[in-house]
């Protein structure tokens, strides 16, 4: 009998195993393919060293410095063209007037002609194609009245005025437009600085910020150390000075025992400066009183008073308490008065540093001064050998 086949349907065989063996072998490529890119990338840049970080912000402080000071250069010329714009506008319309004055006179002139019979000069003149070449015929000059003349000649006088006025404000409004360029981007410029100086503190951690402060209280430390010796040192050539001056009257007074007596008795004294250093001495009196008032009062950049001050603006509004103007950069104040050797300071004097002088201070004697040092820093007195000196000035 044969072998019937059988109906039931064969059972279909599910893999189980190529999909692990899949997974795992993509898994092992992953990591892989992890741990060669691990051992290829370049090693993370070493976080920098505290002494690099306060390098790095001093430098951004001074060069936010500099470009604050072109931020006050370039607003003290766009004031300056404001106001000359504005002058000039307020010229060309008041010309503008006196055109539509002679305008006018002209245009009675021509209506009482008008009204004689016939076209007179003055309304020939208003309805000739050209003008100009009218103005060129004599004969128009022969037949006009001479009170017809000089008003012809007072309307071109005024119109050519006019026209010149108007372009001498074209032209300062153009120079207004760049100077105002300059000062948004000597703006951008001092943000700039600033955002990064704060970027490179905010990622110290509290250790590495009492490093930084450590580092800048040495830092005040050897300025003030420096200071004491000038002050010991001017001290030490002020008593010469004293003493040698004594021992000059002494003299002068035992020849004048010694004469007949009929000299006329007056003493030239000990200096022929006195006076002079007298008068600055009054007049620096005044400006370190405002100064010392100033202690405490935040840096703002651009700022020229009275609730805060950027360096220059300080010494301006000083020395401006002593009737004495300055001009509002550190690079014009510089150039005002007689410069002075640090030696010969004098209270009052102004004291500029780095080689961009891109800061000042008024020097208060004893080797310090009076400064608004920098942003997040109040007005205050310091050494003035914590930064490097450029050189200093004696305004008056």
């Amino acid at each position: 009998m044969p072998v019937l086949a059988s109906h039931r349907k064969p059972r279909t065989k599910v893999r189980t195993t190529t999909p692990a063996v899949g997974l795992t072998t993509a898994a092992l490529a992953s990591v892989t393919l992890l741990s060669t890119q691990n051992a290829t990338a370049a090693p993370a840049e070493p976080k920098p060293a505290v002494e690099e970080v306060q390098k790095k912000v001093d430098a951004l402080y001074r060069q936010a410095g500099a470009a604050t000071q072109e931020y006050n250069r370039a607003k003290a010329a766009s004031a300056s063209q404001q106001t000359k714009v504005d002058t000039l506008l307020s010229d060309v319309a008041k010309r503008t007037e006196k055109i539509n004055e002679a305008r006018r006179a002209l245009g009675s002139y021509a209506a009482a002609q008008y009204r004689n019979g016939g076209i007179g000069p003055a309304a020939t003149f208003f309805l000739a194609d050209n003008p100009q070449g009218y103005f060129d015929q004599s004969r128009l000059m022969d037949r006009a009245t001479e009170r017809q003349q000089r008003s012809v000649t007072e309307f071109r006088t005024q119109q050519a005025s006019a026209a010149k006025k108007r372009a001498e404000a074209v032209k300062s409004l153009e120079t207004l437009t760049e100077t105002q360029a300059t000062l948004a981007s000597s703006k951008k410029d001092v943000q700039t600085k600033l955002t990064e100086a704060r970027g490179l503190l905010s990622r110290l951690t509290a250790e590495e910020k009492a490093r930084l402060a450590e580092l800048e209280r040495k830092k005040e430390a050897e300025a003030k150390e420096k200071a004491a010796k000038l002050a010991a040192r001017q001290a030490a050539e002020a008593k010469e000075r004293a003493e040698a001056e004594e021992k000059a009257r002494e003299e002068a007074a035992k020849e004048s025992g010694d004469g007949s007596g009929s000299g006329t008795g007056t003493d030239p004294g000990p200096g022929t400066g006195s006076g002079t250093d007298s008068g600055y001495a009054a007049k620096a009196e005044k400006v370190l009183a405002f100064a010392r008032a100033q202690i405490g009062k935040p840096y703002v950049w651009g700022a020229s008073g009275p609730s805060s001050y950027d360096c220059s603006g300080l010494t301006q509004a000083a020395w401006r308490e002593a009737g004495v103007p300055l001009p509002r950069t550190t690079w014009d104040q510089v150039e005002v008065g007689t410069r002075v050797a640090t030696s010969d300071l004098k209270p009052g004097d102004l004291v500029f540093f780095y080689d961009d002088i891109s800061h000042v201070g008024i020097y208060k004697g004893d080797g310090m001064m009076i400064h608004a040092p920098k942003p997040g820093a109040n007005v205050r007195e310091e050494s003035i050998y914590y930064m490097p000196i450029y050189g200093s000035v004696r305004p008056a």
